[in-house]
């Protein structure tokens, strides 16, 4: 019987670079609410963005953000990663050096940035809406860094990602977040590192387990469950990382509910 369900959302719940939830989604996280199944929210974005983006349910959910280095349920942190400040720097620096590359700094409650263009600012601040702290040094960046990451308004390419990798990859994890983003996060930090600790809280097996996912960045939260769905439009190494596809996640959340948490009626 399934008791825990995860999501990833830039490109698995949120398609077609959406910035709202389907209003479909909550009433499928309120029944498997009254089913005793657990729906985990797992992403690359921030807590404050999450939480206002599930606001109809957030008090009924758990949270795994920035790419597993942050885990809160009911507003309590579980856990919280932090990142090497000396090598932060080195990379913030590198993306500042780097034509047309933006930045984002996570701390627990908002993202530091230091924008290039007003449509960079407009983007997370206006359509993302983020919480966001401009500066204008990282000297200003105080509180304990939690994960990186680096946007271009291009768009990932394989040359992009391999730049980032040759540079970094040796020091930290490097892996692609949501559409247009490259996420650095410390060794050990992924989204399978939350699920895990959800795991071991409520005693559920990964045989009693789904997650949803499309990225790179989503490739260990497929692993770490029996029932990996990765998004039909996912690359091969996705798809390859997870025991099934799906076209749509809450088409397979209806099917759960219907089998009352027996994935022999979903599978």
């Amino acid at each position: 019987m399934i008791k825990l369900i995860a999501s990833d959302l830039d490109g698995t719940l949120l398609l077609n670079k959406a910035q709202t939830l389907p209003e479909d989604l909550f009433p499928l996280i309120r029944a498997l609410n009254e089913l005793g199944i657990r729906f985990v929210a797992a992403s690359g974005r921030q807590y404050p963005n999450m939480k206002r983006l599930f606001a109809p349910v957030a008090s009924d959910i758990s949270f795994i953000c920035e790419n597993g280095a942050l885990a809160v349920e009911k507003g309590q942190v579980l856990y919280q990663d932090r990142f090497d400040k000396e090598l932060a720097n080195e990379i913030l620096t590198a993306i500042i050096e780097k034509k047309d590359a933006e930045f984002t700094c996570s701390a627990k409650d908002y993202h530091y940035l230091m924008p290039k263009t007003e449509s960079f600012r407009h983007y997370m601040v206006d359509l993302v809406k983020n919480e966001c702290r401009i500066i204008n040094s990282l000297d200003e960046i105080t509180e304990p860094i939690m994960k990186l990451a680096v946007y271009e308004s291009a768009g990932l390419t394989d040359e992009y990602v391999r730049y980032w990798t040759g540079q970094f990859g040796q020091r930290c994890t490097v892996v692609t977040s949501g559409n247009d983003w490259v996420d650095f996060i410390p060794f050990g930090t992924n989204k399978a590192k939350g699920i895990r600790e959800f795991q071991e809280k409520y005693g559920i097996s990964p045989e009693e387990c789904i997650a949803f996912g499309d990225e790179y960045n989503d490739i260990e939260m497929l692993k770490a469950v029996k029932y990996g769905f990765a998004m039909a439009h996912s690359k091969e190494k996705v798809r390859e990382s997870a025991a099934f596809t799906a076209d749509r996640v809450q088409d397979i959340l209806e099917k759960v509910i219907r089998a009352k948490g027996n994935m022999e009626g979903v599978i």
